[in-house]
């Protein structure tokens, strides 16, 4: 009897830990097509605050499990307001994982945490060293002092801060009324009396002191265009378009897949067939970078993408579900030895897809199945409506009487979470189902999928988390500072991180 509660307390914990994983790669707390921005919030972090309470050594872990950012910063913040843990190597642990993982988000969100601190009255004597050791390992402070000044302000006031130079007078003692000797702060100061400086700065920055100055917006974006980060050109695409202007020219090689993905679903069909070439191409590339970063070599790979209407997201997340589904489609076919690909409504190229019509998942499942393949991949939202819970029957008898030894692997892998079922929704419980933010997870999650399926135990899971661990601690160890925008003045980074 005891055996059987311990088994059935094991059971539950894993359970537990795999729901609140899943939840960290999709959940974004921002509005999606079923579901409003509210109930994302509540549900996400009722789940932070049951982890916290009951697992606190495996909550801390999933920072290193490749969650969104998102999710890291709230763990970050739930940890520091929590203490510190009672035992000295969960302690240590836990200490060079927030800091490792405060280093790594991109820096915005990384100061959003810090002056998220000051908000919840988080001053404890961890966090403080939190900040401080955060602070003085930035590569360029008077660059952050610029571009996130108000951030940068109460992370420093807050912790009680010494800042060297001119840093503390320009943040904090009428900047305005007095020159500095180090060239971005005094282009700041005289950005907001002359025209010619204001191009000199971040983009962010200059967009908001061009609005004063009442330079129009075509102006300002033809002369800034060279100190536009490649993020920052990729979401100027859709707001040109909008506005009827002429957006700043995109480098291709430089973009991430899932952004690359979705700055093509916002192109119209005609510049994506007379560019389809050269788009293609690009996100070849970006597939490409990805697995050199993390290998994932497949055999026999079949694809089920969901591009239903619902995969047109919600205004805060446009496209983003189409988006993972054709990112994750360049992924697959070029990690993949063969590789096929089905979407629920037919397109004949998949540069061309858009977000039409209901979700038929069964009939191309059919047919991937039958074509034989060693792993199915569904990517879609769960919301299987034509008809109703098809997958959930199909995939049942599929398992129980044409391959109950499992000859082919089904994962579901769902962009969206379901705060109503404070998970991504799934198809049954024939199929896993992952979560994932951008398509560069697919890698991540594939591996994770055998712990959402139940075939692995809780130490399995301990075990790879602290595997995780390791790497991450052990990638941070050189002092890296990820998604740095502050290396050098006079040149923009690679890219903006962000989710």
């Amino acid at each position: 009897m005891a055996a059987l509660a311990e088994a059935r307390v094991e059971q539950v914990a894993r359970e537990d830990l795999v729901m609140f994983v899943n939840a960290c790669f999709s959940c974004t707390g921002q509005r999606e097509f079923y579901g409003d921005a509210r109930g994302q919030s509540v549900s996400i972090e009722f789940l932070h605050q049951y982890i916290l309470g009951n697992y606190r050594r495996l909550y801390a872990r999933t920072l290193a499990a490749g969650i969104n950012h998102f999710n890291q910063a709230q763990i970050i913040l739930n940890l520091l307001a929590s203490g510190s843990p009672a035992d000295a190597r969960d302690k240590a642990e836990e200490g060079a994982l927030i800091a490792a993982a405060l280093r790594a988000l991109p820096p915005q969100r990384a100061f959003r945490v810090l002056g998220s601190l000051r908000g919840r009255r988080i001053n404890n004597r961890r966090a403080r060293a939190i900040a401080r050791d955060f602070v003085r390992g930035r590569a360029n402070l008077a660059f952050d002092a610029v571009k996130y000044r108000s951030k940068l302000r109460a992370a420093v006031s807050h912790g009680h801060l010494k800042l060297e130079g001119e840093l503390g007078l320009f943040l904090f003692r009428g900047w305005k009324k007095r020159s500095f000797t180090h060239p971005l702060l005094e282009t700041f100061r005289r950005a907001h009396y002359t025209h010619e400086a204001l191009y000199e700065l971040p983009y962010t920055v200059a967009e908001g002191l061009a609005v004063k100055h009442g330079i129009s917006r075509e102006v300002f974006l033809r002369r800034i265009e060279p100190r536009l980060t490649a993020a920052e050109r990729l979401r100027l695409q859709e707001s040109a378009a909008r506005e009827r202007g002429t957006p700043p020219p995109v480098d291709l090689g430089r973009a991430s897949l899932t952004k690359l993905a979705l700055y093509v679903l916002a192109l119209s069909p005609e510049v994506r067939r007379e560019r389809h070439a050269e788009l293609h191409a690009a996100l070849e590339q970006a597939a490409s970078r990805v697995l050199r970063r993390a290998p994932s070599p497949l055999q026999r790979v079949a694809a089920i993408l969901d591009n239903s209407y619902s995969s047109s997201g919600s205004l805060e997340k446009r496209r983003r579900p189409l988006g993972v589904a054709l990112a994750t489609h360049y992924l697959l076919s070029t990690a993949a030895r063969e590789y096929r690909a089905w979407w629920t409504c037919p397109v004949e190229e998949p540069l061309l897809v858009s977000a039409r019509g209901q979700t038929d998942i069964a009939t191309p499942l059919l047919e991937a199945l039958a074509w034989g393949a060693d792993l199915v991949v569904i990517v879609s939202d769960g919301y299987d409506n034509d008809p109703p819970k098809a997958v959930a029957e199909l995939t049942r008898v599929f398992r129980s009487k044409l391959d109950p030894e499992r000859h082919t692997a089904l994962v579901h892998v769902n962009p969206v979470f379901d705060s109503e079922g404070y998970a991504p929704r799934s198809f049954g419980a024939a199929v896993p189902t992952v979560g994932v933010r951008d398509a560069e997870d697919v890698p991540t999650v594939l591996g994770f999928a055998r712990f959402a399926e139940g075939v692995a135990s809780l130490s399995e899971l301990e075990a790879y988390l602290a595997s995780r661990v390791g790497a991450m601690l052990q990638r941070g160890a050189g002092g890296s500072q990820g998604h740095d925008e502050g290396r050098r003045q006079d040149a923009p980074p690679a890219e903006e991180g962000e989710s």
